[in-house]
């Protein structure tokens, strides 16, 4: 059984992963034996996490620096990726932003930011890396959403539009990629204790709230998402696609 999950070799490009949730699930697959590409926008914050992956693994990830908002540098980057390391077995859609406002007072330019962070940018590094998997006949896409693309909570309409859409997207990926033995899924996290939730499990009354609402009774540890990641970018998952996965603490299963 241990060799469904083995990703020994396989080279897998999470981008965001910089930090926070993004750095746990690279570390996870360089665990697991692949070859990792890891992504961000701070340079010195990327370091980080080849030093983090370095040091679990023995092996020093490569790094890509580019804006997955902008389609061209997305294209531009790919195109290197694939001329220096060969066309990614695996990929994880990981970027993400978070802004918070009522609905009728949300600006304009923070609907776009979220929007083209967590929504087209999946559109975007998928596009570019999926021909290579569909000539090669094999691949792997993971795309992280967030229980947000099934349920929603005040402030947060944009958000949960783009998570949702990235779940839809994947079904549709999945409709056309699936034949060419290139699995799409997405993985959904409930809530967990990370950089970008900073604001909410400082709060005292929010805290109490997602203890109260969540079946588990508490918040997620982002180790949590490391096995179904892994099941995802594995063999162990060869007939698994278009589906949505919610690692949540039982969260959308309930009232």
């Amino acid at each position: 059984m241990s060799d469904l999950f083995d990703l020994t070799g396989r080279l897998a490009l999470v981008t965001g992963s910089s930090r926070g949730l993004g750095q746990s699930l690279a570390i996870a697959l360089a665990e697991a034996g692949a070859r990792l590409i890891v992504h961000g926008r701070d340079a010195a914050a990327l370091e980080g996490t080849r030093d983090a992956i370095e040091h679990s693994t023995g092996s020093r990830p490569a790094a890509a620096l580019f804006d997955v908002t902008d389609a061209g540098a997305v294209e531009a980057a790919i195109a290197s990726i694939v001329e220096e390391h060969g066309v990614p077995d695996i990929l994880v859609n990981n970027a993400g932003v978070q802004r918070r406002a009522p609905f009728t007072e949300f600006p304009v330019e923070d609907w776009d930011a979220v929007m083209a962070t967590n929504l087209s940018s999946v559109f975007y590094v998928s596009r570019f890396v999926a021909p290579g998997m569909v000539e090669r006949g094999s691949g792997k896409i993971v795309n992280i959403a967030s229980v947000q693309s099934m349920l929603a909570r005040q402030t947060i309409a944009p958000y949960s539009a783009s998570k949702g859409g990235v779940a839809q997207l994947s079904r549709g990926m999945a409709a056309d990629l699936a034949r060419h033995n290139v699995q799409v899924n997405t993985l959904s996290p409930g809530y967990f204790a990370t950089e970008m939730n900073s604001a909410l499990w400082q709060d005292e009354a929010f805290d109490t709230w997602l203890k109260q609402r969540t079946p588990a009774q508490r918040w997620g540890r982002v180790d949590e998402l490391r096995g179904t990641l892994v099941y995802l970018a594995s063999g162990a998952s060869d007939f698994v696609s278009g589906q949505n996965i919610f690692v949540d603490g039982g969260m959308t299963s309930v009232v």
